[in-house]
């Protein structure tokens, strides 16, 4: 089974015609498209629109999350209308089930939030503002703990974690470490280990690191195109043993 995957394109009027030519063979390199979020630049539909238009010569099943930069304009619900009318399944504390010619593939998908990492991580105590912060990030890993169940009892023979932010320190390193608690929450990660996946993917920091784990040991994937360097990473599912229970192949 082989994921392909991409974040962080920050598609705008400034940038049309450099993604499509790097998608062209995808088709043929992948069964599934995974987006990590933030695909346009500032969050309007028009963006939405010139996004969509890069993915003309894409064939296969397509997925995506937003990120922080498709709410920036208050108005992801129009622009999770543009990509669906284009076949994408936009994912925000969802699930969906994917039928490939490898087997059934389950993707948990969700932004995600904020929060800070293991040493360093908010709590929801003192002012109210503090609070909503953490109890946000804290409903998105529960759903995502949900999702996840959910795709296990559903027979899923693979599943696939899609977020923006990421849900471990690991693959923000790189990063200013002031800003840590702004490039995801350990909260998530617990909810992965606590379910369990096969693979994680997310995007977000762009100076971060590639490759790490989760302290339950699912692989996780920072797949922004600043840190990728490519227009996508495909992963082969269920070939190489790098975890207990878990098979991923990076590509």
């Amino acid at each position: 089974m082989r994921v392909a995957a991409i974040g962080d394109v920050h598609i705008a009027a400034d940038s049309v015609g450099t993604m499509r030519p790097g998608l062209a063979a995808l088709s043929a390199d992948a069964d599934v498209l995974l987006f990590a979020g933030d695909l346009t630049k500032c969050g309007t539909p028009d963006e939405a629109e010139l996004f969509v238009a890069e993915l003309a010569d894409v064939e296969v099943p397509m997925l995506a999350v937003l990120g922080n930069h498709d709410y920036h304009g208050d108005q992801e619900d129009a622009v999770t209308a543009v990509l669906r009318s284009r076949g994408i399944d936009v994912l925000e504390g969802t699930r969906a089930v994917v039928e490939l010619a490898g087997g059934r593939l389950g993707v948990a998908g969700a932004k995600g939030f904020g929060g800070g990492f293991a040493g360093a991580a908010a709590s929801a105590f003192g002012e109210p503002e503090m609070k909503a912060f953490v109890h946000h990030t804290e409903r998105i890993a529960a759903r995502l703990d949900a999702d996840l169940r959910a795709l296990a009892d559903q027979g899923c023979d693979h599943r696939v974690v899609l977020l923006h932010y990421a849900p471990i320190a690991e693959t923000v390193v790189g990063e200013p470490r002031e800003i840590y608690p702004f490039l995801g929450s350990q909260l998530l990660g617990e909810a992965i280990d606590g379910a369990g996946a096969d693979l994680v993917l997310h995007g977000h920091a762009h100076s971060g690191t590639e490759h790490g784990t989760t302290p339950g040991g699912v692989p996780v994937r920072n797949v922004a195109l600043p840190v990728v360097c490519s227009a996508y990473r495909v992963f082969h599912l269920g070939v190489v043993s790098v975890a207990p229970c878990t098979h991923v192949e990076v590509g």
